[in-house]
């Protein structure tokens, strides 16, 4: 029995009586450990574009003779569709449940893996001319990123407030595995199938991946009810028998209205911009940062922003749900941005591999936990808008992930390879403002939420 939540099975065993009420809930599928894994898995599939170009971003830079900023523009390409989708498809999923958002965003997706896969196939040399070509379809495979703000509340309608920090800490850890795991797999399928072949493996997978998700997954019990024509009324009052307590505005975009008007979202936008858009632009910089400052290989640069950043970051993600949940969002947010504070320094005053890898651990751990605590915070400070407060916080605070790699570029375009250092400086700068943000939700963390 996950997080200690009954299946509609268990329960209705108990508390359902015979009669109109419970041919209602005989009609309903799934349960909440059935929700959390296929919202997971959705994640994991559509999420993994984040590495789309990150770890080939040296073979595209040397066939096409791109400057550091178009590699920073063309690595940040799949978030940039991946950030801004989030905010209508995580209010969709207040009308319509998850299910049928997260399939049309594997949709698009799979339509621009299977461009690209057919310019690498049919064109024998990439060249800067098919650069427009080529972001364009990053841009459409990218969709699949915005999965994040749509199983962030399909996973919420189907648990407790109280198991709101656990549920979404496995949700967020796991799903995050998958840019770290292609960061570290892309490398080694680049020097085994080619280029080519290697996205035509990531196209199957996606493929495979979209099937499972459509045969398995389903919406908390609420969106069921509401599907079959069950009223408003009369769907949230067995959902909650079946031990729901969130439940949508009926209006997608009353829901990000309502979202909007609370204050307290923008602060956790920004600290999401800075954790999580951070998160998204260092794993696809990194594999470029080790390359180009300390000349590692393609492979070493992968398993280095792979393992040692993103999968770090991931796994962290998953421990730092509980440990939001004992010590609070707003203080683990603080503890967190401090770390990320201290590897970004790192990175940024001397040029020394021990000490830059070490950097690179502490940032990881930081987004980690940062990521962990914002989404622990979500549910508490806009409890009637999950949805919507979900597209905001995730779609514009992932543009950290479009918006910083560029930025990147810069310097290192500016300052030659001293640049791919100096420009975690940008990070520094970053990370001090969102703990100072922290620190003003830590003096108001106890003062009542407007309902």
């Amino acid at each position: 029995m996950l997080l200690g939540v009954q299946s509609v099975d268990e329960i209705s065993s108990v508390n359902v009586a015979t009669g109109p009420a419970s041919r209602i809930r005989g009609g309903l599928q799934g349960s909440p450990r059935q929700g959390l894994i296929m919202a997971t898995w959705g994640f994991f599939i559509g999420f993994a574009a984040v590495a789309l170009y990150g770890p080939a971003a040296h073979t595209f830079q040397q066939s096409m003779e791109l400057s550091p900023l178009m590699v920073g523009i063309l690595v940040a390409a799949p978030q940039l569709t991946g950030s801004l989708l989030r905010i209508p498809f995580g209010a969709w999923v207040d009308k319509v449940g998850g299910r049928l958002p997260m399939l049309t965003l594997f949709g698009i997706s799979i339509v621009g893996m299977w461009g690209l896969v057919f310019i690498l196939v049919t064109v024998p040399h990439v060249t800067a001319a098919l650069y427009p070509i080529i972001l364009m379809f990053g841009f459409m495979s990218g969709c699949g990123v915005a999965s994040f703000s749509v199983g962030v509340p399909q996973v919420s309608y189907w648990f407790p407030r109280n198991r709101q920090g656990t549920a979404l800490g496995i949700y967020g850890g796991v799903g995050n595995l998958a840019p770290g795991l292609f960061t570290l797999l892309l490398p080694f399928a680049i020097g085994a199938l080619g280029l080519a072949g290697s996205y035509l493996a990531w196209l199957a997978f996606l493929l495979v991946g979209t099937g499972v998700y459509g045969w398995l997954a389903r919406d908390a019990y609420y969106f069921q009810l509401r599907a079959n024509d069950v009223g408003a009324e009369e769907a949230r009052r067995v959902a909650q028998d079946l031990g729901g307590e969130l439940f949508p505005q009926d209006s997608a975009w009353g829901a990000l209205i309502t979202a909007a008007d609370e204050t307290r979202t923008w602060g956790l936008t920004f600290m999401y911009f800075v954790s999580f858009g951070g998160f998204l632009a260092l794993t696809a910089w990194f594999p470029t940062y080790w390359i180009n400052l300390h000349h590692l290989s393609l492979t070493s640069a992968g398993i280095l922003g792979g393992v040692g950043f993103s999968m770090l970051a991931a796994v962290t993600r998953v421990a730092g749900g509980p440990l939001a949940e004992k010590f609070g969002g707003e203080i683990m947010a603080g503890i967190a941005f401090s770390i990320v504070l201290i590897g970004a320094a790192s990175l940024t005053m001397v040029i020394d591999f021990p000490t830059n890898v070490a950097g690179e651990l502490l940032i990881g751990l930081g987004m980690g936990l940062a990521n962990a605590a914002v989404f622990k915070m979500v549910p508490k400070y806009v409890p009637h808008a999950v949805g919507g407060a979900s597209g905001l916080v995730g779609g514009l605070g992932a543009l950290g992930g479009f918006v910083i790699p560029p930025i990147l570029g810069l310097f290192a375009g500016a300052l030659g390879d001293a640049g791919y250092s100096g420009g975690f400086f940008s990070y520094v700068v970053l990370a001090a403002a969102a703990n100072m943000v922290a620190t003003g939700f830590i003096r108001r963390r106890n003062r009542p939420i407007a309902q």
